[in-house]
């Protein structure tokens, strides 16, 4: 059996983390899904800081741009300038559909920007869809240490 991949949801929206949750479960790929609110604890997260401490190294984030204390754009630029994180492929999942949000995205090194569908089977084919690319198809940087 395939490990399972591990993604990070950065995300504060709660109705949003449940639809996430529920689109991976129906996807049935093996992965553990592992939540941040927001860029803050998301970084704290990827560092292994505090209660982050044995956390495994995630091989994706999914990051939305809109949240409190550090935003989306602000977390995907800190995460890319560091070489320690910037490996991680970071895909923005978030509701803007603005050409600058698109933009800034790929100008702060975002690896895919996908705006989120509105139905739970729309959500469900886009976390198939980044199953069959992500998973199945890419190959991802291997972590040093999960």
């Amino acid at each position: 059996m395939k490990a399972p991949i591990h993604v990070l949801l950065v995300e504060d929206n709660p109705a949003d983390v449940m639809l996430t949750q529920v689109a991976f479960e129906e996807a049935a790929f093996p992965h553990e899904l592992h939540c941040a609110p927001d860029g803050v604890e998301a970084l704290a997260f990827l560092r292994r800081e505090g209660e982050y401490a044995n956390v495994p190294m995630p091989d994706v984030i999914l990051m939305d741009l809109n949240m409190p204390r550090l935003s989306g754009m602000e977390t995907l630029d800190i995460i890319k300038a560091d070489p320690h994180l910037r490996r991680i492929p970071v895909i923005v999942l978030t509701t803007s559909r603005a050409e600058e949000d698109i933009w800034r995205s790929y100008d702060l090194h975002a690896n895919a920007y996908i705006p989120k569908p509105v139905s739970i089977s729309e959500f469900v084919e886009v976390i198939r869809t980044f199953e069959h690319f992500w998973v199945s198809t890419a190959i991802l940087p291997p972590q040093k240490d999960k």
